[in-house]
């Protein structure tokens, strides 16, 4: 009981830094000491440190955490997201970390299916976590208050209304996939540094527009599109993933030479072998991920369904309503 008491004083505190910018300050201060010892004395940091320290990688997970428990501090009791959403904020993140800022990263750039893999947690399962945590007023209320008002600004919504438009989503959600698979873009984007940051920020944040769309909790409006386009637009991307993850798992030659330049880091698995494993990557998760929405977004409609005022009982005489509970079963 003490504990907790403790906690949640630590938790006002922490909250009542003025305007946000205690939690950037922290964060600034924080990235410089790691980037410090990163180019320093790299031998002194953990496993779990970062391998190649990038600022605005860094930068965006710490404040997004920061700021969030800020916002969640901040918000009355019955406005804070329940404790499995927070979780899912928090672990989303940390799977960002996971695969951008660890050693992970070196051994991805020295096996093509663990870069598969990294590109699955970056594109589907931290995004899909996030999303579903849906952190957007918590975020808000938790930065300082210029930015969050900038990003409240009627442009940043045409923008979002533009990237989030369903088909426009869905393409943009496969055809990043596909663009980075290509075996000459591929080759390019890993040997070269900026085309490499640009290739992982364009999966994490086309990862989070698209679950963010599809993952919407609300009713159409105030939500983007109906829960109908969501459902179809959840499906039709499941296709184009599976046939690129079959194309890469029957493949009867090896595409990425990349891996064989730069030395793969387990020589007990060679180029073909390698390369079909990565295919299984792209191919289970991307069909199990939008199975998982789906089901989902179903569970949505039939929130929104229960919570519809019950229709006005019949007139005497007229014939009787058919009522979805009949043959929903609820």
């Amino acid at each position: 009981m003490t504990g907790s008491i403790a906690a949640r004083s630590t938790l006002t505190r922490f909250a009542q830094d003025g305007s946000g910018l205690g939690v950037l300050t922290g964060a600034i201060g924080l990235a410089a000491l790691v980037s410090w010892l990163s180019a320093a004395h790299p031998v002194w940091l953990p496993v779990w440190a970062p391998w190649d320290f990038s600022w605005s990688e860094f930068l965006a997970a710490v404040l997004a955490v920061g700021w969030y428990l800020r916002g969640v501090a901040l918000s009355p009791p019955d406005e804070r997201p329940g404790i499995w959403r927070q979780a899912a904020f928090l672990i989303g993140i940390a799977g960002f970390y996971a695969v951008l800022l660890t050693h992970f990263e070196y051994v991805a750039q020295h096996m093509f299916f663990l870069n598969r893999l990294q590109h699955a947690v970056m594109h589907h399962f931290a995004p899909f976590l996030v999303a579903l945590s849906w952190p957007g007023a918590m975020l808000l209320r938790g930065m300082p208050a210029p930015l969050a008002r900038l990003f409240r600004h009627p442009a940043i919504g045409r923008i979002m209304d533009v990237i989030q438009q369903p088909a426009i989503a869905a393409v943009l959600f496969v055809g990043l996939i596909y663009l980075w698979l290509i075996p000459p873009v591929h080759f390019v984007a890993m040997l070269n540094p900026f085309l490499y940051d640009v290739m992982n920020w364009s999966m994490v944040l086309d990862g989070l527009f698209f679950w963010c769309l599809v993952l919407d909790p609300r009713p159409s409006p105030p939500a983007r599109i109906s829960i109908g386009a969501r459902l179809l637009v959840t499906i039709l991307v499941m296709f184009p993933q599976i046939a690129m993850g079959a194309r890469l798992t029957f493949a009867t030659r090896s595409l990425y030479s990349y891996y064989d330049l730069c030395g793969r880091l387990l020589p007990g698995i060679n180029a073909l072998a390698d390369q079909h494993i990565g295919g299984v990557i792209v191919w289970i998760p991307s069909a199990m991920m939008s199975s998982v929405a789906f089901l989902l977004i179903l569970n949505h409609l039939r929130m929104h369904e229960d919570q519809m005022p019950a229709p006005p009982p019949p007139r005497e005489g007229a014939p009787a309503a058919v009522l979805s509970s009949r043959w929903t079963g609820r």
